[in-house]
């Protein structure tokens, strides 16, 4: 089968000369283990080259998708599984996942395996839901790691740099519903003095914004039952009538059902599924910082932002709780993701990083794995305090850099 040329937004075009479509994992271990170099890819939604291979790129679409629930508090998957059908079938069970990415269109394991996230300033990002990993190895072995092990807190954020995942167990909760209320008319120096009470008003909170010093384009509240309501109206902000997209003018009947309550996979995202999200045609990146230092980081971005205005569509701000995973963005640390939606222009964006980031440098800003940075290894390495650790880990389990590719070894080996 003919390798897939780009990437879901285009901004990328794979050039491993081979792609596979294993049926069993069997075939999967002949691929991985007749391979100099393999890398899996998922749905396409990362930004840079982490999923390309400079010789084989494997596609797990054709093998079975497993959906096994225990009603007592866990759910077990195999690797090619969606969250989009993962939630359908929790909720037919009364169970829900506690936390979800603005999209349902991802592989667990890609959305686990870079750090992604979601929003909520108690809730923690979705690899924390993760309770045990089943890898196929480079030598055609299958490994299992659970919590409590060892090398477990490494894996998790993997960057395929240990294995292919091909079982996934997931804590989950009884089903719960959630509201999404859209507020406006919220000015900058306002929403920068109140802005931990304002990513603290609901189960989940976005801020959507130019960084142009105007005012916040948008406030989007998740409510797990109930909200502060007093806040907005203290802070002058108004509840809107009528969907909002999270970009202006975007097609509103993409976005998830606004105003009225329903199950949780059907408002914590942003996006419906199946539905393009965002603009479709962009360019995303994303770094966290100390949550502690939230409005001095929005300050400093909009002191930046001439450098990053022509490129950017929007901005959003959101929060997420500190974990224990190595290269988890909010490794031990509670944060502000500030997530950036760029034009499809990669000259563009190449160019307005490195002042975004100097903008974010004093606050020791993490980068999302999946998107577009500029920093060095060098950098990344301050950032994480545990990538030596996991460096080394990634050597242990394969010491022959099956699972390496060019991203790989110039962004973290």
């Amino acid at each position: 089968m003919s390798t897939p040329r780009t990437n879901w937004s285009g901004n990328v075009t794979y050039r491993a000369p081979r792609f596979a479509r294993p049926r069993s994992l069997d075939e999967l271990a002949e691929v991985v283990t007749g391979a100099d170099r393999v890398r899996v890819l998922g749905t396409g939604h990362t930004f840079t080259g982490i999923a390309d291979s400079a010789d084989v790129q494997v596609s797990l679409a054709a093998l079975p998708a497993e959906i096994e629930v225990d009603p007592a508090g866990s759910v077990a998957i195999s690797g090619p599984v969606h969250y989009a059908e993962l939630t359908r079938v929790l909720h037919e069970h009364g169970l829900a996942l506690a936390n979800l990415a603005s999209l349902l269109d991802l592989s667990v394991a890609g959305a686990i395996s870079t750090g992604t996230h979601g929003s909520g300033s108690r809730t923690r990002g979705l690899g924390s839901a993760v309770r045990a990993l089943e890898f196929l190895t480079a030598d055609g072995e299958v490994r299992v790691l659970r919590e409590g092990d060892a090398d477990f807190a490494g894996a998790v954020v993997g960057l395929g740099a240990l294995g292919v995942i091909t079982r996934i167990e997931l804590a989950v909760e009884p089903a719960f519903e959630v509201t999404q209320h859209v507020y406006a008319g919220l000015r900058w120096p306002v929403a920068a003095a109140e802005l931990a009470a304002l990513l603290g008003s609901g189960y989940s909170v976005s801020l959507f914004t130019d960084f142009d010093g105007s005012g916040v384009r948008q406030v989007v509240v998740k409510d797990r039952g109930g909200h502060d309501t007093e806040l907005f109206a203290r802070l002058g902000s108004r509840r809107v009538d009528g969907p909002r997209h999270p970009m202006a003018g975007g097609p509103t009947e993409n976005v998830t059902v606004q105003a009225a309550p329903g199950p949780s996979h059907e408002r914590l995202p942003h996006f419906q599924a199946g539905r393009t999200p965002s603009s479709g045609a962009e360019i995303q990146s994303e770094y966290l910082v100390d949550a502690r230092h939230a409005a001095a980081a929005v300050e400093a971005l909009q002191r930046a932002a001439p450098a990053f205005a022509p490129v950017l569509l929007v901005a959003e701000l959101r929060s997420v709780a500190a974990d224990e995973l190595w290269l988890s963005p909010a490794w031990r640390r509670d944060s502000l993701a500030i997530h950036f939606t760029w034009r499809r222009d990669q000259a563009g964006v190449a160019a307005a990083l490195p002042a975004l980031e100097a903008a974010l440098a004093p606050f020791g800003a993490r980068p999302h794995w999946g998107k577009v940075w500029a920093m060095g290894a060098d950098v990344l390495a301050e950032r994480y305090p545990r990538l030596a650790d996991f460096r080394a880990l990634a050597e242990r389990w394969d010491p022959q850099h099956r699972f390496r590719n060019e991203f790989l070894d110039e962004r973290v080996f």
